[in-house]
């Protein structure tokens, strides 16, 4: 399919679906959701986009891509004196407008689809979107709306955006199930443009987030150079960290971090060996910056060294940090739900249920029974890092409503049964 057509595919689906349930769609969390509830569910979205804020000192403006009906635009417009919504859909436009009428600085509008040619260059301090590239075919239309958001952004701006970051598959992609991004992928993108990649999180999963900076002024260097104040893991904040599994990350502390370092020019090993850099956070009052890395693979335990490097020099002096064996995988039950209507919890209204597990090494080991009755189950591994899966499966026929037990088994072991309501 040529780009006008795709387009206007992206526009005319878009349409249908905002027409339908906009609620359901841009959020999946019940059918028919009131605009209350539908409003409250964008504070985790919220929280991933605030610490972002810290990294640039203007609150002029800002801009998201793909609005949707203005769930996100509504409490970020506290944060700018102006919020400015673009998005492909008429009445997705149509629907903000009318439930923004009271926040005066917030401001949707109708796009193209694939550019933001209605904004002047550098007019914006900060860039987002959430839930929204997943959802279009094209990986030529993801990067040029990217591209475009380079150029709408001041010096020192920043863009944080999250991105379908699960395996690719030789399926169609359509305006639903859209293009799949790889991490290599971004950094060729990110090369191309003069962006500075700060984070690149959560990669081989479908919720993949990745801050991008547009360099600004260079900052007078103080005579200082660098150092490193501690390391730490960079989940929990202990001095020592597991040599596998996804508590198997470090965060380095490191003091008059050089504010041209990114994840394409600066590399950290432990041991001698190449970690995985994942995030580069803003300065703090004591000019110290943090610096996430994920450890190698079968790295040996014990005391290892970890050194910085950026631009092929030493960055600061080297450090230690001591490696522990990771413990056995405990595979648990992290959520259980309706598979449609996630915010209905354990009240199954659609003759489907989603169970959410974590440390579990195959999908295959997966299964689930209701009231001793086999179901047969679909299963989808959302972070391959974190051993973490999704569990789908239909109610058995003509089950009765009220109270019944789900029994979920990995492999031998039988978890209790959690109690669900069929309504």
């Amino acid at each position: 399919m040529d780009t006008p057509n795709l387009l206007d595919s992206m526009r005319a689906d878009w349409n249908l679906r905002a027409t339908a349930d906009a609620n359901y769609y841009v959020a999946f969390g019940r059918r028919n959701q009131p605009d209350d509830e539908f409003f409250s569910t964008a504070n985790p979205t919220v929280q991933q986009l605030l610490p972002e804020l810290k990294r640039f000192a203007g609150r002029e403006a800002a801009l998201e891509i793909g609005c949707g009906p203005g769930r996100l635009m509504r409490p970020l417009s506290r944060e700018f004196q102006e919020i400015h919504g673009v998005d492909v859909s008429d009445e997705m436009i149509r629907l903000a407008r009318e439930r923004l009428a009271h926040t005066p600085n917030a401001f949707p509008q109708l796009c193209s689809g694939s550019d933001l040619a209605m904004f002047p260059t550098a007019k914006f301090d900060f860039v987002y979107s959430y839930a929204v590239f997943q959802h279009i075919p094209s990986l030529d239309i993801v990067f040029a709306y990217l591209r475009d958001a380079f150029r709408v952004l001041k010096p020192g701006g920043c863009l944080r955006c999250q991105l379908n970051g699960l395996p690719p598959h030789a399926r169609h992609y359509d305006t639903w199930s859209g293009v799949r991004v790889t991490p290599a992928e971004i950094a060729e993108f990110v090369g191309s443009t003069g962006f500075h990649l700060l984070a690149l999180e959560q990669i081989w999963t479908q919720y993949m987030w990745i801050t991008l900076r547009k360099p600004g002024p260079d900052v007078v260097p103080n005579g200082h150079a660098a150092r490193l104040r501690n390391i730490s893991n960079a989940l929990t904040g202990e001095a020592v960290t597991p040599a596998s599994g996804a508590m198997a990350a470090l965060a380095l502390w490191i003091e008059r971090l050089p504010a041209s370092c990114h994840l394409l020019n600066t590399a950290v090993t432990a041991d001698g060996r190449p970690c995985r850099l994942t995030f580069i956070g803003s300065p703090a009052a004591d000019d110290v910056s943090q610096v996430n890395v994920v450890l190698p693979e079968n790295i040996r335990t014990g005391l290892v060294m970890v050194e910085a490097v950026h631009d092929g020099a030493p960055l600061c002096s080297p450090g230690w940090v001591r490696i522990m064996p990771a413990g056995p995988a405990v595979p648990r039950v992290t959520g259980i739900s309706d598979g449609v209507n996630l915010l209905f919890g354990t009240r199954i209204v659609s003759g489907t249920v989603k169970v959410a597990m974590e440390e579990v090494a195959r999908g295959s080991d997966f299964r689930a029974m209701v009231d001793s009755i086999p179901t047969p189950t679909d299963a989808f591994c959302t972070d391959p890092v974190g051993q973490r899966w999704e569990f789908n499966f239909n109610l058995p026929a003509n089950l009765a409503r009220g109270r019944h037990g789900v029994t979920v088994i990995i492999g031998r072991r039988a978890f209790p049964p959690i109690a669900i309501e069929v309504v």
